[in-house]
């Protein structure tokens, strides 16, 4: 089977989408439904972005927000620009198989996290972008501005909540520079890094933004260079393995395409030369990950064949 995703009918987006999110769609009385209990529990948005130019979406696609652990995602872009592939001198590219706040793996190597996307190496990558930046909340939120397309807002009641539960973190933090892998003040990194998941983002944007990752690092809206070539799929592939938190061989399994989640029920991800996507249900699986949205990622690609795998 090739590696490349398979062509798809685009007049079959439309109609593919609409019957995806009807049958993953939390309904009241459903457990998932029951269990997050919150207000947006039963709110379900879909969108694809491809590569032309063109947007299908359904559902809730335009209901904001937190980008939570999907600002991982840019994040590592951003430092990836300013240091290139020395990033991975202070953080892995391997899964971590443990929860995303474990402390134990940190502690038994040396303070040098498994990956970018759990908790300790993305504080990492914040240092790394303190290190480089002179602004680095400006250059990040620009860069996402850029890529969605939008001016980025926060959520000044997430951030303050972020702030208020983020013990476990800061310890890692603390932990991390007591190996010497975080050089800068920890209220700094704790500051950047809470700020980053309370940025307020769509559907519709989010599936914009990671089609530079689907088009070899260049931002088709702009033509624009994000990354190289070679950086782009550096991400790609460090989604697909450590993308989801612990069940990403699952994901990968089930899914098959690079893919980011983030606790607030998003998921974002890319079909290399085709599309970005991005999902949205609140209600998660044990491993925080969306259950409508895992489940609507996996009828999307099948239905379209999309797989990489």
């Amino acid at each position: 089977m090739s590696h490349r995703a398979r062509e798809h009918d685009p007049g079959d987006l439309e109609a593919v989408l609409a019957e995806v999110a009807e049958e993953v769609r939390p309904r009241p009385g459903d457990e998932e439904h029951e269990e997050h209990g919150g207000e947006d529990a039963g709110r379900f948005g879909l969108a694809v972005a491809r590569l032309d130019g063109e947007e299908v979406s359904t559902g809730d696609a335009e209901h904001p927000f937190p980008v939570q652990s999907i600002a991982k995602v840019f994040a590592l872009t951003l430092a990836l620009q300013k240091v290139g592939e020395d990033l991975f001198e202070r953080v892995g590219r391997e899964p971590s198989g443990d929860p995303y706040n474990s402390l134990i793996q940190l502690e038994q190597e040396g303070g040098r996290p498994r990956n970018p996307f759990i908790n300790s190496g993305a504080l990492v990558v914040c240092d790394v972008l303190l290190d480089h930046c002179d602004d680095p909340w400006a250059e990040l939120s620009g860069l996402i501005a850029d890529l969605t397309g939008a001016d980025v807002a926060v959520d000044e009641e997430v951030l303050a909540a972020e702030g208020r539960r983020g013990h476990r973190n800061a310890s890692m933090a603390y932990l991390m520079s007591s190996f010497g892998n975080v050089h800068h003040d920890v209220d700094e990194v704790m500051a950047l890094y809470t700020r980053q998941s309370s940025a307020l983002v769509d559907c519709h944007r989010l599936a914009r933004a990671v089609r530079f990752l689907a088009n070899d690092g260049v931002d088709p809206r702009t033509g624009r260079r994000v990354v190289s070539e070679q950086l782009a799929r550096r991400i790609n592939a460090v989604m697909l393995t450590t993308g989801t938190y612990d069940s990403a061989g699952q994901f990968a399994y089930e899914v098959g395409v690079p893919c980011k989640s983030g606790v607030s029920g998003a998921i974002v991800g890319d079909v290399p030369g085709r599309l970005g996507v991005s999902v949205w249900s609140p209600p998660l699986d044990p491993s925080g990950n969306s259950r409508a949205g895992r489940r609507a990622l996996h009828l999307l690609v099948e239905r379209l064949g999309l797989s990489v795998l």
